[in-house]
């Protein structure tokens, strides 16, 4: 089967999802994005020309602050002029369809779209329909797949632990809901991960989830023992339907993430958090702002990841 994702030669031509793509690709994509963190002074990223003359919209037909403005630096870094399309002002709020949104957006000459939205496949179906010169990057899609939270979640492992193959993760949190765990735990496999771990009560995790390839704890103490790597979850509470917890103190006691807890990992285990976070309901301020946390550099290199992504698509060398 063809991957939508992928042009006639095999390279990256849209990104929709990290499942089924291929290990080659989100190396490259690292390996890119290493190249921007080290022309980094401090914090910040030069700019550079890649993707001068270039228009890239942003699509977000669902909120976002951090996710947004990363890609809106990500692209301004690459010269690229940008433009935020504000849903709530837009045609779509009068009965426009999709299709007639984007296809004035094209009109308009748009080189790259960045598209967020609730519904799952709507990046996929963008994708479809778009002439075949303008690429599409889903930034979130319902329940789906948030592939570049995925891709700076890999780029900060390797960072700070190097390799992959030898390493125990643990994703912890409302899986159930979570486009960001499904996006990765295809990455952490596909990159030869051997033992990636989901933790979290029946009621957040998708049935048969042990067929991505996990191995699965409700208990977070014996899950989170000897593990290298430690991914938190925010609580979708938006998205939940029905009474799925009991309340947030109970959560945050059986799946909060404390120092006690923490301690069960090895002592130089990481702390990740695709943000915003919940604190005193996933995770403890002791622990987000301590020692083993990495979530503020997860930003910073997630404009990197972004910048690679965007330069890759548009064929910049």
């Amino acid at each position: 089967m063809n991957n939508p994702q992928l042009n006639k030669n095999g390279e990256l031509h849209h990104l929709l999802t990290t499942e089924g793509l291929p290990a080659p690709i989100i190396r490259h994509i690292l390996d890119r994005a290493a190249i921007f963190v080290n022309s980094a002074e401090g914090n910040e990223i030069r700019k550079v020309p890649l993707l001068q003359g270039k228009s890239v919209f942003n699509i977000f037909f669902e909120s976002s602050t951090r996710t947004r403005t990363t890609f809106e630096i990500a692209a301004k870094r690459l010269s690229a002029d940008v433009v935020n399309l504000s849903i709530g002002s837009s045609s779509t709020s009068k009965g426009e369809t999709l299709l007639d949104t984007v296809g004035n957006l094209c009109a308009m000459h748009a080189d790259m779209f960045v598209v967020r939205h609730a519904q799952s496949g709507a990046a996929h179906f963008i994708a479809k329909y778009v002439a075949p010169e303008i690429h599409v990057i889903n930034a979130g899609d319902g329940r789906h797949a948030h592939p570049t939270q995925a891709l700076l979640d890999m780029f900060t492992i390797r960072h700070y632990k190097k390799e992959f193959h030898n390493l125990r993760v643990a994703i912890v949190g409302d899986i159930l809901h979570s486009r960001v765990a499904r996006s990765q735990i295809h990455a952490l496999t596909t990159l030869g991960v051997p033992e990636v771990r989901v933790i979290a009560p029946k009621t957040l995790l998708p049935t048969m989830v042990e067929k991505l390839g996990v191995q699965v704890y409700h208990d977070m103490r014996q899950g989170l023992r000897d593990v290298d790597v430690v991914m938190m979850l925010r609580l979708q509470n938006e998205r939940m339907t029905g009474a799925l917890l009991p309340s947030a103190q109970e959560y945050f006691k059986y799946y909060g993430l404390t120092q006690k807890k923490l301690a069960l990992a090895k002592g130089d285990a990481i702390v990740m958090h695709p943000g915003p976070m919940n604190r005193g309901v996933e995770i403890d301020s002791s622990v987000a702002d301590g020692a083993n946390s990495v979530i503020l550099p997860q930003v910073t290199f997630g404009i990197a990841v972004r910048m690679a992504v965007m330069s890759m698509l548009a064929g910049a060398k």
